[in-house]
This record gives C-alpha cells, structure tokens and sequence, in this order.
C-alpha cells in the first residue's frame, strides 16, 4: 500500500492544487517553457511527503480541514521542487529520478530563473495571509527564502571538505531537509486551528523523522544501486558531499589519508575504491545507529500526542521512514 493510501488522502486533490499553482498565475503563457517545466517536474512522481505532511498535521486541529490547507500542501511541494532545481546544478547531477535534470533539459540559467519563480510565487501565494492569527503560514515563505537556501550553500561551501565537524554537517541536514517537513507538519496543524502546544510537538516530530530521512538518504547513496536511486550510485562523494558515512569513516587512521585524496578530479576508478572500503567499514552501522535515534525521538512524541485520534498517522509516518530501502 502506498502511504497517501495508507494516510487515506487523496492525492488527486493535492496534485491539482499544485497544478493550479501555475495555471492560475495569469502572468505566465500556459504554452511557456515556464509553465510547462514546472508541470512536468512536479507531474513527474515522488512520493509527495511533504504535502502528506501538512494533511497530517491538520488532523490535529480543531476543525476540518478546508482549502487553505491543500494550498498550503500544494506550496510545500512547490517548495521541495524548487530546492531540487538548486540543489541539481549545485551538484552538476545530470539525472533526477531516473530522467536528465532540468537544468540538463533547459540549460542553467532557465532552470535558475524557474526555481527563483517557484519559490517568488509561494511568497505571492503567502502574502494574501494577512491576519495576525494568520502568521503561521509565512513559517513556509521563511523556509524557502532562507532555511532551504541556507542548506544549499552550506553544501557548496563545504565541498571536499574534510575537516567539516559532525555539528555542522546536522546543522546543513536540519536546513536542508528536516526544517521543511517539520514546517509542513505544523503549518498544517495551526491551519486547522490546533494549539500552539500541539503544533511545537507535531514540528519537533518532523524535525526528528527529516533528520532521520537525510541520514538515510546518505547511507542510500553508498548501498543502493543506481536503478533504485535515479542517479549514479555514490554521487555524493563524487560531488563532494561529506555525509555522516564519511565524517565516520575519516575517523578511521587507514581510511582517512585514501578519503582525502577525493576531489573534483578523481577518477572513477578511486571513487569506487572509496564506496568499497566506505562500505566495509563501520561507518554506515554507526550512520544507521544516528538515524534510529532520531526515529526514537520522534516515536516518543508520538506518545505524547496519544490522546488524539490521529496519532496513528504519525505511527504510518515513522513506520514509512523506519522501513525505507536500505
């Protein structure tokens, strides 16, 4: 079963929300290259977990949710979209879930120019929320101004960098990943008129499960092949993305001098050599090890928001993010 199956929401709705993000702006063609790449890129799959986030987290409130939480689910979306265009020509990654990336499609400066849109439009969207009880939902415009952009330049900066410390590799995986969908889960809720009590556990639960889904994505990216993660195995590393494997495995006197050597002009041949003894090494158990206790986190405040019928969401979440492929 799928997890909007499991979650029993109907995607449907969700998608034509995103869709209407860009059919409605009247200042862009239909016919544009604009337009058109953005409905491809988010016709073209995923899973939607943040939208499914703010759902969720809607179900703790205190009334239905109506059509201001799709939009908000819609715009998460919108945000998660626009971080991957980023994020793509960062890492000059030629593939995004098994197709050429956007940038490779449009070249860079179009791909720039339609990230900078989505990510202006969400603001626009936002904007028309002006009440004071209504705040909450600019939480979302703040993520994709600054958190996500944040993150991404964190990343570029600390390219090849071997030196970079455990802290600040969690700190560029919380801006990067787990403040949006801790947002999403309370966004949703506040839209639903939750508490503010409720809303503060439902984002320290998505804090914790996004910190856990990054880590994951970093122990992925050394064990699973290229057919399951829709780019070339080790592309981190490759494009100097030092993780939690390797901040563990450079712990290691043998491995570290031969990790160091990486850098943007190492061939193939020593980047497989690294996967191997990457892989070999304790580094991924310990990575593993970081990520369930994150998952406990979040299972403990699962129990504290017992009281509420849709706790058993949060269970399918956590039971989704624990059983991942490894």
């Amino acid at each position: 079963m799928k997890l909007h199956e499991a979650l029993n929401i109907d995607l449907n709705e969700i998608n034509r929300e995103i869709k209407n993000l860009v059919t409605h702006d009247k200042d862009v063609p239909k016919k544009s290259q604009l337009a058109q790449s953005i409905l491809e890129l988010t016709g073209s799959g995923g899973k939607r977990l943040r939208p499914l986030m703010v759902i969720v987290g809607s179900r703790f409130g205190l009334r239905p949710a109506g059509r201001r939480t799709l939009q908000l689910s819609a715009a998460a979306e919108f945000i998660h979209v626009a971080s991957l265009i980023h994020d793509d020509i960062i890492d000059n990654a030629e593939l995004r879930r098994g197709e050429p990336a956007l940038h490779i499609k449009t070249g860079i400066l179009s791909a720039v120019h339609i990230g900078n849109y989505m990510s202006a439009r969400i603001i626009e969207l936002l904007s028309k929320y002006t009440g004071d009880k209504d705040r909450y939902v600019h939480d979302l415009s703040s993520v994709a101004t600054a958190q996500l952009c944040l993150g991404e330049y964190q990343q570029l900066e600390h390219a090849f960098d071997y030196d970079l410390t455990l802290e600040q590799y969690l700190e560029k995986s919380r801006n990067k990943t787990a403040l949006l969908m801790a947002t999403c889960l309370r966004v949703g809720a506040l839209s639903a008129e939750s508490s503010t009590e409720t809303a503060q556990l439902l984002y320290d639960f998505g804090e914790a499960l996004g910190m856990s889904f990054q880590i994951q994505d970093d122990i992925l990216d050394f064990t699973q092949s290229a057919d399951i993660l829709g780019k070339p195995a080790g592309s981190d590393l490759r494009h100097g993305q030092v993780t939690l494997p390797v901040l563990f495995a450079l712990e290691d006197a043998e491995l570290a001098p031969v990790i160091r050597r990486i850098g943007p002009g190492s061939s193939p041949a020593d980047i497989e050599q690294v996967l191997k003894l990457v892989r070999g090494s304790d580094a991924l158990t310990r990575s593993e090890a970081v990520s369930q206790d994150y998952l406990a986190r979040a299972a403990a405040i699962v129990e504290q928001l017992s009281s509420f019928p849709a706790h058993a969401d949060l269970e399918t979440l956590l039971q989704y993010f624990a059983g991942r492929d490894r």
